[in-house]
């Protein structure tokens, strides 16, 4: 090749770039850095108890670490999932989120607020936990049965402080939809989330909050909690005494506090798959769920397909009950 060929060969370089796959010119192995997982709350919640073992997993799979970053805001989590949203698609920002996720683009367009982000712009890899939420006073409250707390919240209507991760979040939709089935009105005080909340009903700040088992689990072991009712359609195998709001008649009020990983939309199939590989292995780790089964959370394991589905279903139910709960400060 002469001077002028290979002038002319370095000069179509960019073109060549431009219409084709950048895979072609680089092909790096994923990850090829230090991978960050999202957790849009503090400390403490059923998200950051899902993020915490998956990440330390994760790294042993992937070969990289994965660095839990608490990142709360915005109430419920919006703030965290936005950042994940906006992230660069490449598999070095992931997301650990709950079924609020679907619920606060909602609530954004129920007030007339700029929507953070859109439930579109994430592809789901997969659920790690889905327990039901479940509903805790004080050890020393008067209240031992739900119909105790109903009796005496139908007397002091609005005065019962009970505590939540942020407006429209899943915490705070548990209280409000079981609320509006018994007819009663409570006092909704917001946190940057479930962790925060717990720590208010443990001070006092507050009387009553729903929470996942595990957040709950130790608490109650220690006699500082009450757990009167679970939102599940069945008992959970960690608190096998505590009836659902199903079984007392409370037909309506259902609802399940999952955990799951997410990417953005735009991410590669490649990396999706990888991913996915990688937590079917994290997912039978003994380590993950004998850390799991000590929390009193049970593993709830989908590949991306069902939990697509579950997303969207979950999702469609949830999205409904907001809007029959309507705007709630």
């Amino acid at each position: 090749m002469n001077r002028r060929e290979l002038l002319r060969a370095a000069a179509a370089l960019p073109l060549l770039r431009a219409v084709l796959p950048t895979a072609a010119f680089a092909q790096s192995p994923y990850p090829s850095r230090n991978i960050t997982l999202i957790v849009p709350f503090p400390p403490g919640g059923q998200a950051d108890i899902a993020a915490r073992p998956v990440a330390l997993a994760l790294e042993k799979v992937l070969g990289k670490p994965v660095l839990v970053d608490n990142r709360a805001g915005g109430g419920g989590g919006s703030v965290g999932n936005a950042a994940a949203a906006r992230a660069e698609p490449d598999g070095h920002t992931l997301l650990m989120t709950l079924s609020s996720l679907a619920v606060l683009p909602e609530a954004d367009r129920l007030f007339g607020r700029p929507v953070a982000y859109e439930v579109a712009q994430f592809t789901p890899i997969a659920r790690v936990l889905a327990d039901p939420t479940m509903l805790a006073v004080p050890a020393s409250s008067p209240w031992k049965t739900v119909a105790d707390f109903v009796a005496d919240a139908k007397k002091r209507p609005g005065e019962i402080p009970y505590g939540s991760s942020g407006p429209y979040g899943t915490l705070h939709v548990s209280m409000e939809m079981f609320a509006a089935s018994a007819d009663i009105k409570l006092l909704h005080v917001p946190f940057r989330g479930a962790g925060p909340a717990l720590t208010a009903i443990l001070s006092g700040t507050v009387q009553a909050i729903a929470a996942s088992p595990g957040t709950l689990k130790p608490q109650v072991d220690d006699g500082k909690l009450r757990v009167l009712a679970n939102w599940g359609a069945r008992r959970v195998p960690s608190f096998p005494d505590v009836p659902t709001f199903q079984e007392l008649g409370y037909k309506d009020v259902e609802m399940y506090i999952w955990a799951g990983l997410f990417g953005q939309a735009a991410l590669p199939a490649p990396v999706v798959n990888r991913l996915r590989d990688a937590m079917a292995q994290v997912m039978k780790s003994p380590d993950v769920l004998r850390t799991f089964e000590a929390s009193g959370s049970l593993v709830a394991y989908q590949d991306a397909p069902e939990f697509s589905q579950f997303v969207a279903g979950d999702s469609a139910r949830l999205i409904a009950a907001v809007k029959k709960i309507g705007r709630v400060e």
